[in-house]
């Protein structure tokens, strides 16, 4: 039976990870702490081992002396952490940058757009701490206007950076485009930024589960919590092998939340399936027909966008939104789909092929915007969750930001933007009949003007 993280109560237990292309180049993979049985006290229990929990469980251990105690259903990185395409880019939430200038006001728009550049220094720096060797380059990113109609908006977009946000955002005609990064038939002119990292997305998680134990966390795989009770001052977390006390829990399950575990969460998000393709690795015919010589990470202005990247082996990265629910057909036809997609790009690749794909679950939120917060009604209970599908950078930073609010130290500065309680999905019972109607008029309003 396929899984959904909206019917089911955990996603497995001590499932290997998905093949991928991740998978195949990570070699050897660190060790966990293994299943946890028996009853156990701890001072923070983290549910949850991807970039969230991982990193909430080194800050809390090397900056604070609290050791956090990880409950990961499967492997630690299993998720969308070890699944994901590498774009380490300054983003928080689905808004465009004059959409947070009218929401917010232009102080606090101004806050939201530093905090996303300090989370990639933030990736930079927990690279650099922990020796990640995730082949990490400092790719820049370009968001492509994949109609003529759309790059005028880009061209707006640049100069409003520039003039609101004081960041060399730069815009790029067709004709530089072409003839600099990338050619092809959905080259229209581009938004660069110039802080973004591509990454190995495994490796990264594979990292920082290392830095977590070596600063004194403990992080235990085939532990899913299936049932969580308050007691007292205790939450009591129960696993298929284990109990736990805890005096603090955080929630840093995004894509893979169960509904049932926590009144906070509930009818709060909207896990979505993203698609993964990776083409074997180019000619050289095919790198000048296609003139594909940027590093940079790659979106387009597409509501449901896809985002590709040429990886160092000279294979091709290119993902977008999946289907509605997991089937074995569904995701055989998504896989050629994606292919048929790539090549409408770039046409010179006629005669490329897929040699790996896969899925997972990313997570939206009503407001489409990521949340670091508590639970209304208990400050001993935190979660990081939303981060929309561009969660590399600011998943990591969202541990650190957690970390810092259970120690109780002001740093970093919170943005009302993210710091406020999940708001839920009005008829939530019908999350996925929305999501249904939405990618209709998406494609529909994707493919006009």
């Amino acid at each position: 039976m396929s899984y959904d993280p909206l019917r089911a109560s955990h996603p497995g237990t001590g499932l290997d990870y998905m093949p991928s292309y991740w998978t195949a180049t990570a070699g050897v993979r660190p060790t966990d702490d293994g299943p946890l049985t028996g009853t156990t006290d701890v001072d923070v229990a983290i549910i949850g081992g991807g970039y969230t929990g991982l990193s909430c469980a080194y800050h809390l251990a090397r900056h604070y002396g609290i050791r956090a105690t990880v409950l990961e259903a499967n492997r630690p990185g299993w998720g969308c952490s070890g699944r994901n395409g590498g774009f380490a880019r300054a983003a928080i939430g689905r808004h465009s940058f004059g959409k947070m200038i009218e929401r917010w006001g232009r102080q606090t728009a101004r806050r939201v757009f530093g905090q996303a550049l300090s989370a990639v220094d933030n990736v930079r720096s927990m690279i650099g701490e922990g020796g990640i060797g995730c082949d990490a380059l400092e790719a820049g990113h370009l968001k492509i206007a994949h109609r003529p109609s759309r790059a005028a908006a880009l061209a707006r977009e640049a100069e409003l950076l520039q003039r609101e946000f004081e960041y060399p955002a730069e815009f790029l005609t067709g004709a530089k485009l072409r003839s600099e990064h990338i050619g092809g038939s959905q080259s229209h002119g581009a938004l660069r930024f110039p802080d973004a990292l591509a990454v190995h997305p495994l490796k990264l998680a594979l990292g920082v589960l290392n830095m977590a134990r070596a600063a004194g966390a403990k992080v235990h795989s085939a532990s899913p919590v299936l049932s969580w009770r308050k007691n007292g001052h205790a939450h009591v977390l129960i696993t298929p092998s284990a109990t736990v006390r805890a005096r603090t829990v955080v929630l840093a399950t995004n894509g893979y939340t169960p509904e049932h575990l926590h009144d906070c969460i509930r009818a709060t998000t909207l896990p979505m399936l993203s698609h993964i393709i990776v083409t074997r690795a180019m000619t050289a015919e095919e790198k000048v027909t296609t003139g594909f010589r940027t590093e940079h990470v790659l979106t387009d202005t597409r509501n449901l966008l896809y985002y590709w990247r040429r990886l160092p082996d000279d294979r091709i990265l290119f993902g977008g939104r999946g289907q509605i629910t997991e089937s074995a057909a569904g995701q055989v036809a998504h896989r050629d789909f994606l292919l048929a997609e790539l090549k409408a790009k770039l046409p010179a690749l006629g005669a490329i092929r897929v040699d790996y794909d896969w899925w997972g679950w990313v997570c939206l939120t009503a407001d489409f915007m990521p949340h670091v917060y508590h639970a209304a009604d208990d400050t001993s209970t935190h979660y990081a969750l939303g981060y929309q599908g561009s969660g590399v950078s600011y998943s990591l930073f969202a541990g650190k930001v957690l970390a810092a609010r259970i120690a109780n130290d002001a740093s970093p500065d919170p943005i009302p933007a993210t710091t406020t309680p999940l708001p839920r999905f009005p008829f939530a019972a019908l999350r996925r009949v929305g999501q249904r109607a939405a990618y209709q008029w998406y494609r529909y309003s994707d493919n006009r003007g």
